[in-house]
C-alpha cells in the first residue's frame, strides 16, 4: 500500500507507483486528496474523512497521511491486507528534527502501529522549481527489494533519503543515525487580508548545526542512500540516567 504526504496527485507519488509496480504483484494507492505536509502523525478525531475512488486500487483520503494509513489499513483493505507499506516519494529531504514533522514519516509510523512494516522515501533536491527524481525513480526499486530482504524490528521504520545527483552518481546505500537536523528556530510571518484582519504564516528557520557521529545529514551530503530506523520510543536514556538518582523508577 502507498500513501504520502504532498498529496495523490503529487509527482513523488507517480514515482512511487513505478517504484512499487517493479516490486509488487499488487498495488494499492491510499492517499491524501490535497498536500499535508508537516501534519507529523496527526489523526482527524473532529471531523469526518471521505474517501473519493481514484481508478484501480486508488483511493483520495480527505485527511492526513495518518488517516490514510488508518483507512486503507483498517477499513479499504481490512480484508487483504498488505505486506508492506511506502510512504513518499516525498519532495525534499527528511532528515533530523525535520522527521518529527513530516507527514511522510508520519504515514509510514501509522502503518508500523498498525502492525505492517513499513518505510519512509523522501528525495533530496537543490532546486524546488525543478526537482530531479532520477535518484528515487531508477533506485528505488533496488533499494526496497534490499531493505525487505534484510528484515527489521517491528517497532521501527525505515527513513530513506535519495541524493539531489543523478542515479549514476548517487553512492552506495548507507546505515545513519538520526541528527540534529537543521532546524534552528520558526518564524511568524504576518500579513493583512483585504477585509483588514490579520493571519499569519509560519515557516521554519534552518540553520548549519553540528549534526553528531554517523548522522544522517552528513551522510546524505556524502552522496549516499540514507537509510535510518525510527521509532515511536523518545525516552532519552541519558536524562533518564540523570533523573534516575533524583527520582524514584517505577517498578512492576
Amino acid at each position: 500500500m502507498l500513501t504520502n504526504d504532498d498529496g495523490i496527485d503529487a509527482p513523488g507519488m507517480a514515482v512511487l507507483e513505478e517504484i512499487a509496480a517493479q516490486v509488487a504483484r499488487e498495488v494499492w494507492v491510499v492517499a491524501p486528496e490535497h498536500d499535508q505536509s508537516g501534519q507529523s502523525h496527526a489523526i482527524s478525531l473532529h471531523h469526518s474523512l471521505r474517501v473519493s475512488d481514484r481508478g484501480n486500487r486508488r483511493y483520495g483520503v480527505t485527511g492526513t497521511p495518518g488517516d490514510c494509513a488508518a483507512m486503507g489499513l483498517c477499513h479499504l483493505m481490512k480484508d487483504c491486507p498488505p505486506q508492506l507499506v511506502l510512504s513518499g516519494v516525498n519532495r525534499g529531504l527528511n532528515l533530523g528534527l525535520e522527521t518529527v514533522f513530516s507527514g511522510t514519516v508520519g504515514g509510514a509510523m501509522t502503518a508500523m502501529m498498525l502492525g505492517v512494516p513499513a518505510i519512509a522515501l523522501s528525495q533530496a533536491y537543490t532546486d524546488r522549481h525543478n526537482v530531479s527524481w532520477d535518484a528515487s525513480r531508477t533506485l528505488g526499486p533496488d533499494v526496497i527489494r534490499r531493505l525487505w530482504a534484510m528484515r527489521w524490528g517491528e517497532n521501527a521504520v525505515l527513513n530513506v533519503n535519495f541524493p539531489p545527483v543523478p542515479a549514476d552518481q548517487a553512492g552506495e546505500m548507507t546505515l545513519a543515525r538520526q541528527g540534529v537536523g537543521m532546524i534552528a528556530g520558526m518564524n511568524v510571518e504576518t500579513r493583512t487580508d483585504p477585509r483588514g484582519m490579520n493571519y499569519h504564516w509560519l515557516t521554519f528557520r534552518r540553520g548549519d548545526r553540528p549534526q553528531g557521529a554517523e548522522s544522517d545529514y552528513s551522510a546524505l551530503r556524502a552522496g549516499k542512500i540514507v537509510v535510518t530506523p525510527l521509532r515511536y520510543d523518545r525516552t532519552d536514556d541519558e536524562a533518564y540516567a540523570d533523573l534516575a538518582g533524583k527520582l524514584p523508577r517505577f517498578v512492576d
